[in-house]
Order: C-alpha cells, then sequence, then structure tokens
C-alpha cells in the first residue's frame, strides 16, 4: 500500500477540487493570455458544479461525470511526467507507459470519487494574473455547506492550443511539487527502481476499486 503524507489543508483540497499536484506540460510554450485562462477556469468550474449539483444523477454517474470533466481539463502526460521528474529517465519504456496509464487512472478515480461526494458547491472567479507569457494564475473561491471558504489558484496553459490546468496552489504551496517529492521518496525507498512506484500504484488502485 503506498502512503502519502496527508496535511489537513491537502485532504481538503482534493476533496473540492482539481487539486492534484499538476506540472507545466513539456510543450506549454504557445502564449497564454488571462481572458483566455479564464474562461476555460470559468467553464470547467462550471462543468463541474453542474456534475457535483446535480440532483437526477446517482453518485457513480455523477463521479463519471466529474472524470469527464477532469479528462478534458488536465494535461495528464506533462503532469505524469513533471511528477515523475528525474525518474522517468530510469524507467524502461514500458515502465514509462505502464505509469502514465496508472497516474491517470488513479488520478481520476481517487478525484471523481472524491468530488462526486459533495453536493451544493458553490464557484466563485477571483482575479487573475499573468504570471509569464505561457502561463496565468486564476483564482477561485470554492464553498461547500458546513466547511470554510477555499481560496484555489490555478495555473493555466496552452498546451498544444488548448488551454489547460497546469498547476494549482494553496495557501502559497504548489500541490505539483508536493506530489513530486512523494513519488520520489517511494521511488527511492524501493532502492531507485521506478517498479517500485509502479507497484505502489497498483496497489492503490486496487484499494480504489474495491471501495467503489
Amino acid at each position: 500500500m503506498m502512503t502519502f503524507p496527508a496535511a489537513r489543508r491537502a485532504a481538503l483540497l482534493a476533496g473540492l477540487s482539481l487539486a492534484l499536484p499538476l506540472a507545466l506540460p513539456r510543450e506549454a510554450a504557445a502564449q497564454m493570455d488571462a481572458t483566455r485562462a479564464v474562461a476555460f477556469i470559468q467553464t470547467t468550474g462550471n462543468a463541474l458544479v453542474e456534475a457535483l449539483n446535480s440532483t437526477t444523477m446517482s453518485p457513480a454517474q455523477r463521479r463519471e461525470r466529474v472524470a469527464n470533466v477532469l479528462r478534458q481539463a488536465v494535461d495528464m502526460e506533462g503532469t505524469g511526467r513533471f511528477i515523475l521528474g528525474r525518474w522517468w529517465r530510469v524507467a524502461t519504456p514500458a515502465e514509462q507507459q505502464e505509469y502514465l496509464r496508472l497516474f491517470e487512472e488513479t488520478l481520476i478515480r481517487n478525484l471523481a470519487t472524491r468530488l462526486g461526494e459533495y453536493q451544493g458547491v458553490r464557484f466563485t472567479l477571483g482575479r487573475s494574473q499573468q504570471r509569464t507569457e505561457e502561463d496565468v494564475l486564476v483564482t477561485t473561491i470554492v464553498e461547500r455547506p458546513g466547511t470554510p471558504t477555499v481560496n484555489l489558484d490555478w495555473r493555466v496553459a496552452d498546451v498544444n492550443g488548448q488551454p489547460r490546468v497546469v498547476d494549482l496552489v494553496a495557501e502559497g504551496t504548489s500541490l505539483r511539487l508536493t506530489q513530486r517529492s512523494e513519488y520520489s521518496a517511494v521511488v527511492q525507498r524501493g532502492g531507485n527502481q521506478v517498479s517500485a512506484l509502479l507497484t505502489a500504484m497498483r496497489g492503490q488502485l486496487q484499494q480504489m476499486q474495491a471501495r467503489q
């Protein structure tokens, strides 16, 4: 079983939004303007809220709808490669392919399950900031009944001609960097073998499947 250090803040974010360790993809070199980034986050947020607050779908249907939104919003390959970091070059081509498959499936199942449990969610746009020519930071406010308001900063970049979320910053902490450190620790504990991480990810995925 793969056990990741779980600070309360990180757990809350994971349950409320695309609180995933997202990464700047290799090909995010095209210019991204603030207007385009804000429109993308607004569309993505509206789609998530619509799925979460639906009264006509079952929990399983809500999870599947949320999963589809996430697949469209996130650059999975760029995210996964950044998080694996230097170990990507150590992995064999077969391990790289398996890692990306496990990364996407684990991420989607985890977030879709968590998000699918909540209703009454409100999503409000805040300010936007052009960080570089390649990415824009968009602030959002997420409200859920009975819990404190959460401010989330989404970094949006152009990936192959399409806007994609490439990082999420909460209280000054980049979640992509946190996850990168955790994955690296698993590899190192496994004798610097990427196969150790793959084994842990398979175990985590099996546990998720058993709970659904």
